[in-house]
């Protein structure tokens, strides 16, 4: 049989804060460093074709690579911070794109990881509930890669828990720039495996399950967000 799709789709803050020390600059680096350990996890597993999209959201969402790319074309494009942070326009923006013919019934669940360093300024309910009515936006796995002191106060992690749906699976914190590394790069590798293995194209199974079962968190060096 032919490989199945696999869509990965990158969702970045580039808000203001994001300038503030460096943020913005270790986000660019971090996904940059994170794309060839993806097309190595997917060289490794025929059972999936990985598509690439990313989008980036300030005052308003933008899609950086609208179409979906295989991932060894996949470049990433540096962002520039600026502005607020329009998540519940960027997340009704990819329940759109999770539609067919955007995706197709043959597909793999879709992985979703958000990076972001603190709180939405739109309505973040109406876009997630628009993403979650969509039978591919519900059967995604949805990840947070949390930033910086900010993103970890309480109103926080619960827009980001509400974002993941899933007691098991936290969001990961990361609270300087290796941090921020390390976590993409398990995020997106870790998916990756386990969405594509074929254990978990099994009817019943769960993507959620099987990252939240390996998800120990790397842990980085001493705050500096």
């Amino acid at each position: 049989m032919s490989a199945r799709p696999l869509h990965f789709i990158w969702l970045a803050d580039g808000s203001g804060s994001m300038r503030v020390d460096g943020k913005i600059q270790a986000l660019n680096n971090a996904i940059r460093e994170a794309i060839p350990h993806m097309q190595t996890v997917a060289r490794e597993n025929p059972h999936a074709a990985v598509l690439v999209r990313a989008m980036s959201f300030a005052d308003h969402a933008q899609w950086l690579v609208e179409k979906p790319v295989p991932v060894g074309e996949f470049r990433w494009v540096d962002l520039e911070a600026g502005g607020v942070t329009a998540l519940g326009e960027a997340l009704a923006m990819v329940g759109d794109a999770l539609e067919p013919p955007f995706i197709s019934d043959r597909a793999l669940p879709p992985v979703i990881a958000l990076v972001t360093d603190g709180l939405p300024t739109d309505d973040f309910h109406a876009g997630l509930n628009h993403l979650m009515s969509k039978p591919w936006g519900r059967r995604a796995l949805r990840i947070v890669v949390a930033i910086g002191e900010d993103a970890a106060a309480t109103e926080a992690q619960q827009i980001f828990r509400a974002f993941v749906a899933n007691d098991a699976l936290r969001p990961f914190q990361a609270n300087n720039p290796e941090a921020l590394v390390e976590h993409i790069r398990w995020v997106s590798t870790v998916a990756l495996k386990s969405v594509s293995a074929p254990s978990s194209q099994v009817a019943g199974s769960s993507p959620h399950a099987v990252v939240a079962a390996g998800a120990v968190a790397p842990t980085g060096n001493a705050d500096v967000w």
